[in-house]
């Protein structure tokens, strides 16, 4: 019955016709903005954005995003047709198409220039299973905005089919895509910032690790050289293969954080789909990773049993509330991993190398 449940919810959403991207360039005059520079290796479509087809090289677009003004924290309301209200839906305001990588990595420094040097960082979202072009750009805008991320937010668009029957596409367009993440992110490093943070979301963190496991045998010691953090949220990766992946890179970056939860339906669905195997992003146990450098932050308490599960993180104003604060999260994972309870509260366990902190809402008014 969960299953049929789970399976119903997926076929609704694939009733929407995922490829509209809604534009409403008067939504600036009323709207917060953010800016987001995506590279994507999708194809062009004809509706002049980009299609669920893979392209044989990226392209590059400088974007506006205007954020309605009427909506709770960590909201992006599904667009339900062609009607577009910008006091309620996300919308793209501006959009300039860039030549080249070369224009791209110009584009960040130009913004970084304009800010100051404690500020002048990269936030990099990877999308996951089941997203369209503009799926993946909204929820970085959203990111940036609800976090309150400071820098330059970028977004890499690998080919979704953005349908919930094409998780084997999905699987194949990760692997497909991992020259173009890696193109990316040498061209980010180009562009000098402070400190690179890579998030990747659901199976867009297998296409994380495949392509900094592809880079660490190319350039060995370039994650630990250039990414001031790793984030992985909601996981939907093999743990043992995660292990190996995370093995074969000489250091992690640190940060190097995973979001897990007991509750993440999708990911259940995801574990049935792979022969019963575990996925790293419904990991309970620190002890599978202990020999690994990083920290697991169980969300589960935050998780309604219901709606957007599969992104806990981003989506539970809760959360948002407790992880909002960037400049003291940041301080937080600087510091020693026994000293992360400070602004993380919850239960601590450590596990040799591996931290685990179990967060709940009870606590936060403690």
């Amino acid at each position: 019955m969960r299953l049929f449940l789970i399976a119903s919810l997926f076929l609704i959403a694939a009733c929407v016709d995922r490829s509209i991207v809604p534009v409403a360039p008067e939504s600036l005059k009323a709207s917060e903005v953010e800016e987001v520079l995506t590279a994507t290796l999708r194809e062009p479509a004809e509706n002049g954005w980009f299609s669920d087809a893979r392209a044989g090289e990226l392209h590059f677009v400088d974007l506006d995003v205007a954020i309605p003004p009427e909506r709770k924290k960590g909201q992006i309301r599904l667009q339900l047709s062609r009607k577009i209200n910008p006091e309620t839906h996300f919308t793209m305001s501006g959009r300039k198409d860039l030549p080249n990588q070369q224009a791209f990595t110009e584009a960040i420094r130009s913004r970084l220039r304009g800010l100051p040097r404690d500020q002048q960082d990269v936030m990099i979202y990877v999308h996951g299973y089941n997203n369209s072009f503009a799926d993946g750009v909204f929820r970085t805008a959203q990111m940036k905005a609800d976090f309150q991320v400071p820098g330059v937010a970028l977004h890499y668009s690998w080919a979704s089919a953005a349908n919930p029957l094409g998780y084997t596409y999905d699987r194949d367009s990760v692997l497909y895509s991992r020259d173009g993440l890696e193109q990316m992110l040498m061209a980010v490093t180009r562009a000098k910032p402070r400190r690179i943070v890579l998030v990747g979301h659901s199976l867009g963190t297998m296409l994380v690790m495949e392509t900094l496991r592809q880079m660490e045998i190319r350039h060995p010691g370039w994650a630990k050289r250039h990414l001031g953090g790793v984030v992985l949220i909601s996981p939907d990766l093999d743990v043992e293969l995660f292990r190996m992946q995370a093995e074969r890179i000489a250091k992690l970056p640190q940060p190097f954080v995973i979001f897990t939860s007991s509750r993440d339906r999708a990911l259940q669905l995801s574990a049935r789909i792979n022969g019963s195997q575990a996925r790293l992003g419904g990991l309970q146990d620190p002890g599978a990773l202990a020999t690994l450098p990083l920290t697991i932050i169980d969300v589960s308490e935050f998780a309604s049993g219901i709606g957007p599960d599969h992104f806990t993180v981003g989506t539970s104003p809760l959360l948002i509330q407790l992880l909002g604060n960037g400049a003291d999260l940041q301080a937080a994972f600087d510091t020693d991993r026994a000293g992360r309870s400070g602004l993380l509260p919850g239960t601590v366990i450590t596990a040799q190398q591996a931290t685990q902190v179990i967060l709940s809402p009870l606590l936060l008014g403690n």
